[in-house]
């Protein structure tokens, strides 16, 4: 995965806890770079984002 900067990110406060957003603790949706406050936050976001997108990639197969 590419490096990603802090200064990337569209957020600057985490969208589970609303606290300030850490280098550490970066990832990418959808081509953005979007911040969390720890490490336990990004994950959990990324887990449910994928378990999201097969659901609708299943919903895609079966339709």
């Amino acid at each position: 995965m590419d490096k990603l900067f802090l200064d990337d990110a569209i957020n600057e406060v985490c969208p589970w806890s609303q606290k300030p957003v850490s280098a550490d603790s970066l990832t990418k949706y959808k081509g953005h770079v979007v911040g969390f406050c720890n490490t336990g936050c990004r994950d959990k976001f990324v887990k449910a984002v994928d378990m999201f997108e097969a659901a609708i990639s299943k919903e895609n197969d079966n339709g």
